[in-house]
């Protein structure tokens, strides 16, 4: 078959970060469409694609051949080890140039991935990934190498004029790799190229080296040349219009096969050499079968006998533990026990069949481990909770059969595939768990598995306008008509066809078209590279064998350079690792219970607790896992569960899908409707859920019952609607119809029951997952209703650095009457804290330390460490803190928020002036660090510290209300001490303003209206369908907090007025929803402006003349012009005389404007007239 006589060998893919711009598909078809019979990708100093492009390209009917450009490091000012490794003089070194090696065999990609994965593990974090040319030694068999062009180590030189030191370099590149090195040329039309030419031909002819022509493609056309430019400007953080940066050229593209034999046809052997290097590669990385690191048994069991034992055994432990009664005879135990023994010699065969005896070992050994250390573990999530195996390894905590969950759902002997645990540890100690694997299994051994991060919609707008200059406002308007989905993206080109507004901005503003233009170009490309969360290999042998390997900067254990997909097609084996919050404050709950005595064990406590149900079914669930969010509260105030089975059904049912079937799951449970009767053998199946479909077990129990399938073949099944193949499902609905017939249903029955069935199957939820998480759910939910103070300051603690979620649990702590203290220097400690009074009145929560923002964990850590340590004590003024505390973890910012919060309060009341003093009280814990350092001695026998002098703090009036309230506010992301609006108490019941405590406590029947007031605390804007804007807006007033919808037409009118901070006068329609309601605004205006229009005036005594000058300068700065008058009744003559005047302007009477005037000293009364 005729093919081109060229192929590129230097293509850049996406995974050439922020570099290349070729993806895996593409690069197929380009060379599909140029007769091309193979292409070598080779991306700047990885390997990151190596596996999913050789796939792409074979199943394109083209030959991979695997490469890298690896960074070479310079040798002029330094020298490698012998053995090749960096010394620690690395700092020496220059930058690095690149060389091509390509993969010939198993050999050379065997040294390929060793030298990539070198690179990377052996390069200080932050800096290039390269290695010293001595590297290559032993390693360089099976690889052809090019010599890199102008960017590689031989360019360099004879750029630089340095014949003596390229040709020495050379004859040493040409020993390393014998009969395999080519000298590269290539033809951008830049000048460097040109310079070094002819020195590489001359070079060439005379060493008797072969050349090869190479086209550095980083994108596929020239029209895409601007777009790239505009990439590689945000990878250098550059800008478009500067000069002086790295620029490639439209010749950077894939060229043709045609363009590149016209553009050397002066060296045709160049050209023709590309074919014999792609001769000479006929190598594709393999695919390998699972491969797992063997189970060592302390009694030199094999793997199947050990599991067998080790299973029996627990066996044996859970149902003395967790199914016999005390009560039971030795028949009834023996009887309750035999579903289990059978359960499990099934479950035994099918794993010892499958061979993954040593992957249940090695995920029970961890597990068990993490729970020896006291490490939360989580009960079991995904498909894995419906293995008895997994139960008695205590790999699992749910009993399968109690909860009647399949194992076929998770291995089935059908279909052969990997079983996949995923585990969730305290988040605070999943390291440990994953060191102990690394220890045990060897560091070489053990990686975490890379993961990119792409140029989604809003990223890459926001990194195009940047490196365009378009100013950044401009941009993040544009950048918020695009909607915000994380958990299902939208791309860029799907918010331009649904947003008329971006259409409408591109359509009249070139820099904004060219904006688009270049990010619809850019989307989807790599990032950057990162860790994925979870994801861990462990491999029988080195893993540099058998994958690249990569060094993630934030993490000590390295990664595969392969992702998730691809580094299992290699071979290996993934554990999930995952870190779950909710057992992190579960486990701080269990901490402060047992610091006051109380031991729990929270696998111990009844799963039929009336008082937990309750509180489920008020839906009071702020901080309960899983039913926290305002739908799911709905949910369960409509349900209204009554016993865990009910809880796992809705764990499943809220979900985009299955929530179609909530309204006819509620009915049934409540009987107000009936379930469809579909058939005897059916309605077992559906017990427990009141008739209605919910679980992908249903279906398979369905199939089995009714139709003879196998659980197996009911698996296949299960999968097979999922996937909605039309030929598959005809198969399986002759065998389903024709097995229901064998069983004596009516033909039409059966084909009715199938068309039902594979409905429900499209979207029913795995039950072993939602029982898993249920039970945790379950868990949260009686600890806050038997010890509420305990877990709310865990949970509390576990979202420190998420103000908005303090806020939801501080009103929540209000609902609860549980007082919230504020942060305190002497008593908070770095977590929320539980106080609990010597009298035995009602214990209260301590705000944090480190949950002020922008102080920092690490820095209250140290200032209570000093405030504990033995024979120091409490702090005993603001002098005495800044003389203990270390300057190089407390700055003057954090001073200051410390004070905005009130955490000096109990120092010095008053925090304008402790906030002034800030920048004394940093420098005083300087110059005592100084002292202290020094050891100079006073003359009083003290440390320096010591005997420096407290230094006057400034007199300066202290903050108003109002004001003090803004500073907490900036501090903490809420309100804590008092509420804004309380300052306007008054005005709100002289205007019948209802409370939001007051308006949720009444019935609303079909609806109605209201007034309300609240100070914004966030605002959510949305596209709606007809393209305007409208608005979430999160209020709260002293009562409490609430929603209110502001429909766009009122938006785009009062915008200006709703931000955050703004108080509000809000006249809201009221939509009863059930027992619950939603509000909606159909007027907004200032508060401000309300209550000062219909304020008469003040009356105000003031004592001297003092007090006077002070209430002009405040009248003529904060006064707004007004209908209100003001009327002073001054006492003068030592009190004996009164004068009263009026002002002759009138003033807008606010209620911040009443509280500054009222804390003015000297003024003795302020009513209104």
């Amino acid at each position: 078959m005729p093919h081109a006589k060229f192929v590129h060998l230097r293509v850049h893919t996406a995974y050439s970060l922020l570099e290349g711009a070729i993806r895996s598909d593409v690069l197929a078809e380009l060379c599909q469409r140029h007769d091309m019979p193979a292409v070598a990708f080779t991306d700047s100093g990885n390997l990151f694609g190596a596996l999913e492009f050789s796939e792409a390209l074979v199943k394109g009917g083209v030959q991979p051949i695997v490469g890298t450009a690896l960074g070479l490091l310079r040798e002029e000012d330094s020298e490698a080890n012998s053995n090749g490794q960096v010394s620690q003089g690395r700092e020496q070194w220059a930058e690095a140039d690149a060389i091509v090696l390509l993969a010939q065999n198993e050999v050379g990609y065997g040294n390929l991935i060793r030298l990539s994965s070198r690179s990377f593990l052996e390069s200080e974090a932050q800096s290039v990934a390269a290695l010293p040319l001595a590297a290559l030694e032993g390693q360089s068999e099976g690889l052809i190498a090019l010599t890199g062009g102008p960017a590689g180590p031989l360019g360099r030189l004879l750029a630089a004029g340095r014949k003596a030191p390229a040709e020495a370099l050379l004859e040493r590149l040409a020993a390393l790799f014998p009969g395999r090195l080519y000298i590269e040329l290539q033809r951008h039309g830049l000048a460097e190229e040109d310079r070094i030419e002819g020195a590489l031909v001359e070079l060439a002819y005379r060493l008797e080296l072969p050349l090869v022509a190479t086209n550095e493609a980083y994108f596929t056309e020239a029209e895409m040349f601007e777009a790239h430019d505009a990439l590689i400007c945000v990878a250098e953080g550059n800008f478009v219009s500067q000069s002086e940066r790295r620029r490639l050229t439209p010749e950077h593209r894939f060229k043709s096969p045609a363009e590149m034999e016209k553009l050397f046809q002066d060296l045709p052997e160049a050209i023709a050499n590309t074919l014999v290097i792609a001769r000479r590669c006929a190598y594709r990385p393999p695919l390998r079968d699972p491969i797992l690191p063997p189970y060592e048994s302390a009694d030199g069991r094999d793997e199947r006998h050990e599991l067998k034992a080790q299973a029996e055994a627990g066996l044996e432990v859970r149902l003395e533990a967790q199914v016999f009664a005390a009560d039971m005879s030795a028949e009834q135990r023996a009887e309750v026990a035999q579903p289990y023994r059978e359960r499990l010699a099934f479950e035994l065969d099918v794993i010892i069949e499958m061979g993954f005896s040593g992957y249940f070992l090695i995920v029970a050994d961890f597990i068990k481990w993490a729970k020896d250390q006291d490490i939360p573990v989580g009960p079991g999530r995904g498909s894995g909770a419906g293995s008895v195996v997994a139960w008695v390894l205590t790999i699992t905590d749910l009993d399968p059969l109690r909860f009647g969950l399949l194992f076929e759902r998770f291995l089935n002997p059908d279909r052969i595939s990997m079983p996949d645990f995923d585990i969730d540890f305290c988040q605070d100690r999943r390291d440990e768990v994953i060191h102990y694997v690394q220890q045990k299994y060897g560091r070489d051994r053990v990686a975490q598995i890379i993961t990119f991060g792409k140029l989604q919609a809003r990223a890459v707008l926001r990194d195009v306008g940047r490196v365009l200059e378009i100013p950044y406002g401009r941009v993040d308007g544009i950048c918020k008509m695009v909607p915000n989905n994380p958990a299902n993206p939208v791309s860029l080109g799907q918010a331009i066809a649904d947003e008329p507004r971006l259409q409408q901005e591109r359509g009249a503003d070139p820099t904004i078209a060219r904006l688009l233009d270049i990010g619809l170009k850019l989307e989807g490309l790599y990032r950057h590279a990162s860790t994925h969360a979870a994801g861990v290999v462990i491999g029988d042998r080195p893993l540099d064998t058998l994958v690249p390997l990569y060094r993630d900067p934030r993490s000590d254990m390295p990664v595969t350079q392969f992702s998730m997909k691809y580094v299992e097609m290699a071979g290996l084996v993934k554990f999930d690792f995952l870190g779950l919050k909710t057992l992190t404050v579960i486990d701080k709950t269990l901490k402060l219970l047992q610091a006051r005595g109380e031991e729990i064990d929270i696998a111990a406590i009844p799963l039929d607790d009336p008082g937990t149900y309750e509180l489920l079914a008020r839906g009071e669930t702020i901080g309960v896992f899983q039913f926290e969010s305002r739908g799911m509260q709905d949910l369960l105030k409509d349900a209204v569960p009554g016993n865990f089975e009910d809880l796992i059904a809705l764990v499943a049912l809220f979900r985009p899908g299955p929530m179609e079937n909530i309204p006819k799951y509620v009915a049934c449970k409540h009987g107000n409707d009936e379930p469809e009767f579909l058939h005897d053998t059916i309605t077992p199946v559906t017990k427990d859920t009141y008739g209605v479909i919910i679980y992908q077990e249903q279906v398979m129990q369905i199939a089995q019952v009714f139709a003879g399938y196998s659980l197996g073949q009911a698996d296949i099944l299960r999968r097979a609607m999922g996937k909605k193949i039309k030929a598959e499902m005809r198969a399986q609905r002759d065998t389903f119809v024709a097995g229901a017939i064998e069983r004596g249903v009516d033909r039409d029955r059966a084909a009715y029951v199938f068309d039902l069935v594979e409905k429900f199957a499209g979207y029913g939820f795995n039950k072993a997952h939602s029982a898993g998480y249920a039970l945790v759910a379950y868990q949260t939910a009686w600890l806050k209703q038997n010890f509420p103070v305990e877990f709310m300051a865990a949970s509390m603690t576990l979202d420190m650095g998420n103000t908005d979620k303090l806020e939801v649990f501080q009103r929540e702590l209000e609902r609860l009457e549980i007082p919230l203290n504020h942060p305190d220097i002497n008593r908070s400690d770095v977590e929320f804290a539980v106080e609990y009074p010597h009298n035995g009145g009602k214990p209260a929560i301590r705000y944090a330390l480190a949950a002020i923002k922008n102080v920092g964990r690490q820095a209250m850590a140290a200032v209570v460490e000093e405030r504990e340590r033995q024979g120091e004590g409490p702090f005993a003024d603001l002098f005495d803190l800044a003389g203990r505390i270390d300057p190089r973890v407390v700055n003057k910012r954090q001073v200051e928020n410390l004070t905005r919060a009130g955490a000096f309060d109990g120092l010095d009341a008053n925090r304008a002036r402790v906030f002034a003093a800030a920048e004394q009280i940093v420098r005083h814990a300087q110059l005592a660090a100084e002292a202290r350092d020094s050891q100079q001695e006073s003359l009083f026998g003290g440390d320096g510290g010591e005997s420096l002098a407290a230094p006057t703090l400034p007199e300066i009036e202290p903050w108003l209300p109002m004001e003090a309230l803004e500073h907490e506010r900036d501090a903490l992301g809420f309100y804590l001490s008092a509420h804004p609006l309380d300052a306007f108490e008054r005005d709100l019941k002289r205007l019948g303003i209802t409370s939001y405590t007051e308006l949720a406590g009444r019935r609303h029947g079909e609806g109605g209206a209201a007034r309300l007031a609240g100070t914004v605390m966030s605002v959510r804007e949305r596209s709606g369908n007809g393209g305007g804007r409208f608005a979430f807006v999160q209020f709260s007033d002293s009562s409490g907090g609430y929603e209110v919808v502001v429909f766009a037409d009122l938006f785009a009118t009062q915008r200006q007025h709703i931000v955050a901070g703004a108080n509000l006068l809000l006249t809201v329609d009221i939509k009863s929803d059930g027992d619950s309601f939603r509000l909606s605004a159909s007027d907004v205006r200032p508060l401000d402006q309300v209550v000062a229009a219909a304020a008469a005036g003040l009356a105000i005594a003031v004592t001297d003349a003092a007090s006077v000058d002070r209430l002009q300068r405040l009248i003529e700065s904060q006064a707004k012009p007004g209908k209100g008058r003001i009327c002073l009744l001054v006492r003068f003559d030592e009190g004996r005389q009164e004068a009263e005047i009026e002002l002759n302007q009138h003033f807008a009477i606010s209620p911040p404007l009443r509280e500054a005037i009222a804390h003015i000293p000297g003024v003795g009364m302020v009513k209104d007239i």
